[in-house]
């Protein structure tokens, strides 16, 4: 059964026609009691990876003894996912304290004359709340959408700011330009606060660097060229890492996805930092055991033998996760059966044609989501029928589908993609099961 806290939250339109300003925001962080001028902020933005980033930073500085509170999205069974401290979800009382504080704060700011906070909104100012009663060490701070305009861009002096990997998505409000996109991302950076990014992609890192120059900002890419495989095992990839201090790290990564590497680098590159210009003490070892200790549910994570969930929900995902599939098919020379769903918004055709051009796939199973957004099933399955032989099936719900693909996988491999509410579902699923059993 819903809880009070999760009914009034679910009421809260997702997207609102018009957002609040960063103005308007600062008056609700005033009431607060301007919370956020007290934290040490680290602020991360990208269009990919950048949850994988705050889970592998938040994992190593815990390891090193620190305190932490982490603020990321989407959440995938519940809300309280969103709000961390330690790596772990807040206590329920901490939950429903800040839900009724921030509940209050809304309905007083109204009665000024303010607009209600947007479902993020609400939850940002949440996770504000719960820091500051919390008061942790460090906070690690993800953007909802976008950057320059996030509510989560009201800081004011993060004391580093990472920039992840930078593709196209969410067009219809950041930009139809990598460019463009790139620059919104970087509308997180603040004078002086030190820059960490991905720069394996020019027009991207070109954007960076400009408004870095602007701010006054000392910047650190990080690239491919920063680190090297070593081994592949079933759940792991050992890799070698050239950290900030310039010596070398090896790390085992529990992820067998290509696109992790990138992010635990980018967050090495980050902690190496915080050591030098921030004068943490955090030790080899405290990374070694931080990033083989990090968890980051429905990013290449292994739910049963040879089932993978995986949030990719765009072409930059998608084209990330295919890397890691074409490795794998390569290696062992098993089969790929596919679960997929898309919303809407999201460029679902352009998924759909890389996943059948550049996989052999066997099958394709595809769901419809709970959610309102949800694509009907056979307008997908139309799509990739024109694209591939593999037979297509479709499912009235997510449970229908998985069961399908447990029946057919055998000793193969199954992906289930395309959207974060179809990695939800199955999630639950997963926990039912494990119930009933």
């Amino acid at each position: 059964m819903m809880s009070i806290v999760e009914e009034y939250l679910e009421q809260i339109p997702m997207w609102a026609t018009k957002k609040n300003s960063l103005a308007d925001i600062r008056a609700y962080m005033e009431a607060l009691g301007n919370p956020d001028d007290t934290m040490k902020i680290v602020h991360v933005a990208g269009t990919n990876g950048k949850g994988s980033v705050c889970a592998f930073l938040t994992s190593v500085l815990t390891e090193a003894g620190y305190t932490v509170g982490t603020f990321v999205s989407p959440h995938l069974e519940e809300t309280r996912e969103r709000f961390l401290f330690n790596g772990e979800m807040v206590g329920l009382k901490e939950y429903e304290s800040a839900f009724h504080k921030v509940k209050k704060l809304s309905e007083t700011m109204e009665q000024k004359g303010y607009a209600p906070p947007t479902y993020f909104e609400f939850l940002f100012y949440m996770s504000m709340v719960i820091n500051a009663s919390l008061r942790p060490d460090f906070v690690i701070l993800e953007t909802g959408l976008g950057g320059r305009l996030d509510v989560t861009n009201v800081i004011r002096h993060p004391v580093a700011v990472i920039i992840t990997s930078v593709s196209m998505d969410h067009m219809e409000y950041l930009g139809n330009t990598i460019e463009e996109i790139a620059w919104e991302k970087a509308g997180i950076m603040k004078p002086g606060a030190p820059v960490i990014y991905d720069d394996n992609y020019p027009e991207v890192s070109a954007v960076i660097k400009k408004r870095a120059k602007e701010l006054g900002c000392r910047v650190y890419p990080v690239s491919r060229m920063d680190y090297s495989v070593m081994e592949r095992g079933e759940e792991y990839t050992r890799i070698s890492v050239r950290n900030a201090d310039g010596g070398q790290l090896v790390l085992d990564v529990p992820s067998i996805a290509d696109y992790q590497l990138m992010n635990v680098v980018v967050a090495i590159q980050a902690i190496g930092i915080m050591r030098k210009c921030m004068s943490c003490y955090i030790a080899s070892s405290d990374i070694m055991v931080g990033i083989r200790r990090s968890y980051w549910p429905g990013r290449m994570e292994q739910v049963l033998p040879g089932i993978y969930l995986d949030g990719a929900h765009n072409t930059g995902g998608i084209d990330a996760l295919i890397q890691t599939i074409i490795m794998l098919e390569r290696e062992t020379g098993k089969k790929v059966h596919l679960l997929f769903a898309a919303v809407s918004d999201k460029e679902y055709g352009r998924m759909i044609r890389k996943l059948s051009e550049e996989v052999a796939l066997a099958s394709v199973s595809i769901a419809k989501l709970k959610t309102e957004r949800g694509m009907e099933p056979e307008v997908l399955a139309e799509e990739f029928r024109k694209l591939t032989d593999c037979p297509v099936e479709t499912y009235s719900s997510a449970e229908e589908a998985f069961s399908h693909v447990l029946s057919v996988k055998k000793d193969d491999f199954a992906f289930c993609v395309g959207s974060l509410y179809l990695i939800g579902e199955i999630k639950q699923i997963l926990s039912r099961r494990k119930e009933h059993d």
